[in-house]
């Protein structure tokens, strides 16, 4: 049997010692390496969209990858892609150590120096582990990606661009859609969710982080049910606590969400911190909001490149939504995506804040009225990122049938532009 074996290794030195003794394996069949976090999961990532066969059986993770750090990616890796064995690589063979990376899902750990036989052994065992899940598996695609849903973050480029607005309406479209959704506020000073949507809820996302494993229980405790069907994880009430989240609270927080929810969007605001970053890094989908004018596209520029800087996000895979929209401003969709370097959503949305003054100054949001062309608008945009399964659940003549039996008719913007239906 031929194993697949993909290093990530970020120092070349290193990446050449390990390419170089891989290749000596019997029957391996190494990989170019992969140079940081975010390449690995992107890449296995672009396997997985293929077909479960693409994916290598075993992935190496050195000890000095970045800007993730090994525990949290192995974590992650095999959250995500559970079919493929992770074996970490690092100095530190303390039983401290290995008791943690079996915790975070690793197959196996080898110590540096690398020897020859540790190497094989631990490779071996990784590799026979990964077929037997995949043969359990079997040909099923869905289940690739593990045992969660899509996560979609939605950040600001500057405050009041209309952040939290564009959050609660793609997680209210997919959960009429007949979707589990989670609504996480990760604008952690000042997040406004909960005024949104009128809740009082003493519970908020700074009460899991001092939690290192997030269990089902715990994470039902600081959720709260709203009236429409959405799971709330709120930002704290008192600004002061969302130091307590780190980027690794964050990854954990989400990654549990992600475990029990189809859609989990994140309210990222427009305040960079290492919580929103790691969120914002390990999301299938970053949707950065701007308006039409100067200084907020001059915002959404130096955001872009502030995240390639710190390999948070790479310009083009961001998807960049433009709100308050209309004909007449000088700056349309076209130049926003020539100065940003992102993709530019299909959907803009309209500059009618009319239509939404009297559903926030009452604090229900998720009452606006279905025939808002800013609804609508929001509502086409959450089909665009493929956060509402209509189209799955619909029966030939009847599409749209479980938005509709959610009652709400929200969407049928979004029905006419997929397809004038």
């Amino acid at each position: 049997m031929t194993t697949r074996i993909l290093p990530a290794v970020g120092d070349p030195d290193a990446a050449r010692s390990v390419t170089t003794l891989i290749g000596q394996l019997p029957d391996a069949e190494p990989a170019p390496p992969v140079t940081d976090s975010t390449q690995l999961v992107d890449t296995l990532a672009r396997l997985a969209a293929a077909s479960l066969d693409e994916l290598p059986e075993v992935v190496l993770v050195h000890e000095r990858i970045g800007p993730v750090p090994a525990l949290e990616l192995v974590r992650e890796v095999a959250l995500r892609f559970p079919a493929v064995g992770v074996v970490l690589i690092t100095a530190d063979a303390s039983p401290v150590l290995f008791s943690a990376a079996m915790d975070s899902g690793a197959r196996g750990l080898v110590t540096l120096p690398l020897g020859y036989e540790e190497l094989a052994s631990r490779v071996q065992a990784a590799a026979q582990w990964s077929v037997g899940v995949r043969r359990h598996l079997g040909a099923g695609a869905e289940q690739v990606t593990g045992p969660g849903g899509t996560v979609v973050t939605v950040s600001g480029a500057k405050g009041g661009v209309g952040t939290t607005v564009t959050a609660v309406h793609l997680a209210l479209a997919a959960r009429a859609s007949g979707r589990t959704v989670a609504l996480v506020d990760m604008d952690l000073q000042s997040g406004d969710i909960a005024s949104y949507l009128d809740v009082q809820f003493r519970r908020s996302v700074a009460d899991l982080a001092a939690i290192a494993d997030i269990s089902p229980r715990v994470l039902q405790d600081a959720v709260y049910v709203h009236e429409t069907g959405l799971s709330l994880l709120l930002a704290p009430a008192e600004g002061e606590r969302g130091e307590e989240v780190t980027d690794r609270a964050a990854r954990q927080v989400v990654s549990a969400l992600r475990g029990r929810h189809e859609v989990v969007v994140v309210d990222c605001g427009s305040r960079l911190d290492s919580a929103n970053a790691a969120t914002i890094e390990m999301a299938d989908t970053a949707l950065l909001v701007v308006t039409p004018d100067v200084v907020a596209v001059r915002a959404a520029k130096r955001t872009v490149r502030m995240w390639e800087r710190l390999q948070v996000r790479k310009a083009e895979e961001t998807v960049t939504l433009v709100n308050r929209h209309h004909r007449s401003t000088e700056i349309q969709p076209p130049l926003v995506q020539k100065i940003t370097g992102t993709r530019v959503a299909g959907v803009s949305v309209p500059a009618h804040f009319k239509e939404l003054q009297a559903v926030v100054d009452a604090g229900r949001l998720h009452e606006l009225d279905a025939k808002s062309t800013v609804k609508q608008a929001l509502w086409a945009l959450a089909g665009e990122l493929g956060l509402v399964q209509a189209p799955a659940t619909a029966t030939a003549g009847q599409p749209g049938k479980q938005l509709a039996r959610a009652g709400d008719r929200g969407s049928l913007g979004l029905r006419r532009r997929a397809g004038g239906r």
